[in-house]
């Protein structure tokens, strides 16, 4: 998430005096966590996501928003496309769309982040995080030895807290087919997105 939001703050500080949209791909297969949450960090007009799926009459409607958008003196478009959002409609495809459809209106550009998104130093919050799961699972496994347990378990951070879940919950949590938990907090979000990427309060209200 920090590769990404990094990435694309630099292609929009690049790309400020231009009058170019951009289609930015990030990793995560199946699972649109870090799109989404990357697109609301960068101020995305748009992210695509294999939960939702992509239709033409979607991408339809965002150059019809791009195109208003640069009519009306936007200098900057950002759609943030997950990697598996769409087997058909590719980010070449989208950029082929609306290049197309924007004629002397703006430019488009592809920006594939690719491994560049794994790359750089883990935050403070991941180092921190890192500290406290390691010190919680060891002492799960303490005492699971001091009482001749042979349980096990996972842990990770649910809803603020440390949460220790036995190994047999696993398969109902976990949507194994497309790698992502069943229960996608994040995409309570989406619609906040949404309305966030809105050029202008009236259309708002009309939806």
């Amino acid at each position: 998430m920090n590769s990404i939001v990094d990435a694309v703050d630099k292609i929009k500080q690049s790309a400020g005096a231009t009058r170019r949209c951009f289609v930015v791909e990030v990793m995560g297969h199946w699972c649109g966590y870090l799109a989404l949450l990357g697109g609301m960090a960068t101020g995305a007009e748009r992210v695509y996501i294999n939960e939702e799926g992509v239709t033409l009459s979607d991408l339809q409607h965002d150059v019809d928003m791009l195109s208003r958008g640069f009519e009306l003196g936007k200098r900057l478009g950002l759609m943030i496309r997950n990697e598996y959002a769409n087997s058909v409609y590719s980010t070449q495809f989208m950029c082929a769309l609306f290049e197309e459809e924007g004629q002397d209106l703006f430019d488009v550009r592809p920006a594939i982040l690719g491994h560049q998104q794994q790359g750089g130093d883990p935050s403070p919050f991941d180092r921190i995080h890192a500290t406290r799961l390691a010190r919680l699972a060891l002492g799960f496994l303490i005492d699971e030895c001091v009482a001749n347990s042979t349980r096990s378990s996972f842990i990770g951070l649910q809803e603020g807290k440390y949460r220790y879940h036995d190994m047999r919950d696993f398969e109902r949590m976990v949507d194994m087919e497309h790698q992502r938990p069943i229960n996608q907090w994040w995409m309570d979000l989406r619609k906040i997105n949404s309305l966030l990427a809105q050029p202008a309060p009236s259309e708002m209200v009309e939806k």
